[in-house]
């Protein structure tokens, strides 16, 4: 029966990176008022949600509203998380 074949080792030589190195922006940390007008919205939605379930129909404005007022509520909060995102 023949011998198979041995297949030959390539000499292992590194592969150098093509790609130009960027370097990054050194970006500090977020300002005060962000991080201040994130938690407030964060707290604005949740305080919208608790005030229209203790007394959303006794306030014209959230009365008329009806269903709308938890768009409302968790669009401020939405916002407030997406503001994370940035936060540094």
């Amino acid at each position: 029966m023949p011998k198979s074949k041995v297949r030959k080792k390539d000499s292992s030589t590194p592969v150098t990176d093509r790609r130009t190195p960027v370097k990054a922006k050194a970006v500090g940390p977020s300002h005060p008022i962000y991080v201040a007008v994130m938690l407030g919205m964060m707290l604005i939605g949740l305080l919208w949600l608790v005030v229209n379930y203790i007394a959303g129909d006794k306030i014209s404005f959230m009365a008329e509203l009806g269903g709308w007022n938890f768009a409302v509520g968790f669009a401020f909060m939405i916002i407030g998380l997406l503001m994370t995102m940035r936060w540094r």
